[in-house]
């Protein structure tokens, strides 16, 4: 295996577009399983007899186990080069989706889908992330969006899959599917990923999309530490807040009376949108930088939100579904743009593992958290406005950040 870095004329190259779109087939494999535990929820729910807010702990623990996995695939991947860790990956995936197919209970259920998130699902988000942020310079955000993508292609190629499978062999046995082709594929193009990124000062784009910021031993103007632990409040909160739509649509249609099959659908709509949503924040970061596209995404995400209050007729959702995906699908991905901005690139790996852990913290609290507050009420009008809620929080530290920045530009101007 080469373990050398690569030559960094290769930055930017027809090599680093190869590299990217098999990074991308990556990330729609080794993720499937997060959008493919929601169009289950609801068969899994029916065939152990259990409440909404315990039928989402193996997605919110399939969740927390991704984040956390995204620290050490990160520093693995950092140490030995990403091969073993995606082959690892790839063995992980594939038991996951079988066990859980072969789960007596909820307990054994999410187990399995830990499994996946801590090794499998784990491998191919942060890693595949913070190596395509080495591999660019110029089109950094639109690699980063294509990247990121991937996550949404999965949600879109997935759930009507899978719904189809439930449909005609039942859960389990599309489970077992699953896990063998998820896991044979990442492990063909894991082998195609063994040469290292080029590790070179790359100049950051700024708020401006032009000037380079002068001094990341201090991000925003703060302590690294602080400012990485506003980011990643920032990130659990914007994701509470994404995770109701994403999480429960499917069950939301059901007691609608609309049914499963309608709710993958719309899933799928939202994720479709959510694609087109990262590839144009990706054009949009590279021209305004990352701080400002996830203030536009997180104030768009809010709107959307809204939207979904009044409205619960067929047609509405479907249409609401798709705004949603367009309006939030940035967001994540603007997390690891402004790592790469704002602080030091020798540090990269570890804080844009750190934030993404923080987005999928978020993505479990929330996908409970809106199944806890159904059971209660008995709607989820309640659970849209707690996602709304957490949206504020996530928005009011974008604005301080962007606040912050523009403070240290200009006086570091009037310096000079």
């Amino acid at each position: 295996m080469n373990i050398a870095p690569a030559d960094p004329a290769l930055i930017d190259s027809r090599t680093a577009a190869w590299r990217l779109l098999t990074t991308l087939g990556l990330v729609v494999l080794g993720n499937s399983s997060m959008y493919v535990v929601s169009v289950v929820l609801p068969a899994v729910q029916a065939e152990f007899g259990i409440g909404r807010a315990d039928a989402s702990l193996p997605y919110t623990l399939m969740m927390i186990c991704l984040g956390l996995g995204g620290l050490w695939t990160g520093k693995m991947a950092d140490r030995h080069g990403l091969t073993p860790v995606l082959l690892l990956g790839a063995a992980a995936v594939c038991a996951g989706f079988i066990g859980a197919g072969m789960a007596g209970s909820i307990w054994m259920f999410g187990l399995a889908h830990g499994l996946m998130g801590l090794i499998g699902s784990a491998a191919t988000f942060a890693p595949l992330m913070a190596d395509t942020a080495l591999w660019w310079n110029r089109r950094r955000g639109i690699a980063v969006a294509i990247c990121a993508s991937g996550n949404y292609i999965a949600g879109s190629f997935w759930p009507p899959l899978v719904q189809y499978g439930i449909e005609h062999i039942g859960w389990r046995n599309t489970y077992t599917g699953m896990g063998l082709v998820c896991g044979a594929g990442m492990a063909l193009l894991a082998l195609r990923m063994r040469q290292r990124p080029p590790m070179v000062q790359v100049a950051p784009a700024t708020q401006a999309g032009q000037r380079p910021v002068q001094d990341r031993s201090r991000p925003f103007g703060m302590a690294p530490g602080r400012a990485q632990l506003l980011l990643f409040i920032a990130g659990i909160a914007c994701c509470v807040a994404m995770s109701m739509p994403q999480v429960h649509i499917v069950a939301y249609c059901t007691d609608l009376g609309y049914g499963a099959a309608r709710g993958a659908e719309m899933l799928s709509v939202m994720l479709t949108c959510g694609i087109v949503s990262r590839l144009v924040s990706g054009l949009i970061c590279d021209r305004i930088g990352g701080i400002k596209t996830l203030l536009l995404g997180s104030v768009l995400q809010g709107i959307a939100l809204l939207a979904f209050l009044p409205f619960d007729g067929l047609v509405p959702l479907y249409l609401i579904s798709g705004i949603f995906g367009l309006f939030q699908g940035g967001i994540v991905p603007s997390y690891a743009i402004i790592v790469r901005e704002h602080f030091s690139p020798q540090e990269v790996g570890a804080r844009v593992g750190s934030v993404i852990m923080a987005t999928l913290i978020g993505m479990a609290l929330g996908g409970w958290l809106s199944g806890w507050i159904f059971d209660i009420t008995g709607s989820f009008q309640a659970a849209f406005l707690n996602g709304i809620a957490w949206n504020l929080l996530n928005l009011s530290i974008a604005v301080w950040l962007l606040l912050r920045l523009k403070k240290t530009t200009a006086n570091r101007h009037s310096v000079k």
